[in-house]
């Protein structure tokens, strides 16, 4: 039977949506580790908008309270610098001489318990497997001068996207049937406000855990506390990896000076890590978006996978964008049943 003329013309329009579909994907795969740092600048952005919200309540412009939060944010690294920076400096400067010691010591009491393990050899598998993760998006960093040239490009974007985000938001809407405009404006206003409230959350639960810590690592002696403490506050940022990549150069180092101090301190890190998980945690979940732990711990391994490192500092708010649109989009529009919002469950 012969195609007529109104099915060819169908036919057609439906296969240069499907080849510019895939020429998308292609091209945003070619391209992803400038999505990453493109979505690096929109969580600056969230902060920087964070900041700027206690300026606007004085009735100052967005864009002078955008400018404003820029310098606070400046003048508080600064100050934070000045104040700590040569004790931090000087912690972590000794933390790195005493990891190989650590390592050294922890072989010798492996090896005096008749325990067939090289800790040597796990290290250096270690080190080849994250410098061939780091490869892989080597040839983007290098193009921008590394990881400076990185910093710099997300916090200038940061910047940009903050100071007229509903610009953007519209921007983007425009490449939209008008058909869902409407559900995509709730849809990109709820993932600001989850990001935003994610962040809120995560910096509670960082400076928790930054805290507990040091105040536990101080009072088993264990050496470079102060560094070991931020670390641990630093990776908590990291869904699940962070704790454990957090605890191994602790218990290391407290295995160097005996190993009932190793412990110990595996014991602490284990505590503090139930105590957030299931005490913080949940409360902070309450006022934040509510992500399935099992749903978060795969887009770890998902984010890693894709784009490396990267990815896997970025996984919790690439996680949530992901699952707050598919919230609207599929569970709302599609299957037609009512979205859960950040800090808000379905009736």
């Amino acid at each position: 039977m012969a195609m007529k003329d109104g099915d060819l013309v169908s036919f057609t329009r439906k296969a240069l949506v499907v080849l510019l579909l895939a020429g998308l994907v292609t091209l945003a795969w070619d391209l992803s580790y400038l999505l990453i740092l493109m979505f690096a600048s929109v969580v600056v952005a969230v902060v920087l908008q964070a900041i700027a919200a206690h300026f606007q309540r004085l009735r100052i412009g967005s864009g002078l309270s955008v400018g404003l939060a820029v310098l606070s944010l400046l003048a508080i690294f600064a100050g934070l610098g000045m104040t700590f920076g040569g004790l931090v400096a000087h912690q972590f400067a000794e933390l790195g001489g005493q990891l190989p010691q650590a390592v050294e010591a922890a072989q010798k009491q492996l090896n005096a318990w008749h325990i067939d393990y090289d800790l040597g050899q796990m290290a250096k598998l270690a080190r080849a497997q994250f410098a061939e993760i780091f490869q892989r998006a080597s040839g983007f960093v290098v193009a921008l001068g590394g990881v400076v040239g990185d910093v710099a490009v997300v916090f200038v974007g940061g910047i940009f996207f903050a100071a007229d985000p509903a610009f953007y938001r519209d921007g983007l809407l425009r490449l939209l049937p008008r058909s869902v405009e409407e559900q995509a404006r709730e849809a990109f206003d709820d993932v600001g406000r989850g990001l935003h409230l994610w962040l809120k959350g995560q910096l509670l639960s960082s400076l928790f855990i930054a805290v507990v810590m040091l105040v536990g690592l101080l009072a088993l002696g264990v050496p470079s506390a102060v560094a070991l403490a931020i670390l641990s506050g630093a990776l908590d940022f990291i869904p699940y990896l962070g704790p454990v990549l957090a605890a191994v150069p602790g218990v290391l180092v407290a295995f160097s000076e005996r190993p009932e101090l190793a412990l110990w301190t595996g014991g602490l890190f284990v505590a503090v890590q139930q105590l957030q998980g299931n005490i913080v945690q949940p409360m902070i979940q309450k006022s934040s978006v509510d992500l399935p732990p099992a749903v978060l711990l795969f887009a770890v391994i998902a984010t890693g996978t894709l784009f490396g490192p990267p990815g896997v500092v970025l996984a919790a708010p690439m996680t949530i964008v992901g699952y707050i649109l598919t919230q609207h989009f599929y569970i709302g529009g599609l299957l037609g049943r009512e979205a859960k919002r950040p800090a808000k469950k379905p009736d």
